[in-house]
């Protein structure tokens, strides 16, 4: 199981928790699970979410491997520079 902390503009799709665990490999099967667990998500991770994964922020990295002790961060797409 992957603990995933939720970004606070996201936690009202999470029932308000800010965390949730999840069955997960890699980027896309997080996704995938976040988005049938947790259906008001789908939305904003179909707009475009950001992962960081030990404290390195990715976007679109679908098969980046997540360990289960990683420590997991979602949140909505960061832009800027």
């Amino acid at each position: 199981m992957v603990h995933v902390k939720i970004w606070g503009s996201l936690r009202h799709a999470t029932e308000g928790k800010d965390e949730v665990e999840v069955e997960a490999a890699n980027f896309r099967q997080l996704l995938d699970q976040l988005s049938t667990k947790y259906p008001g998500l789908r939305p904003q991770i179909e707009r475009g979410v950001s992962l960081a994964l030990d404290g390195r922020i990715y976007r679109e990295a679908w098969f980046t491997e997540i360990g289960p002790e990683s420590e997991v961060v979602l949140m909505p797409y960061m832009t800027g520079g």
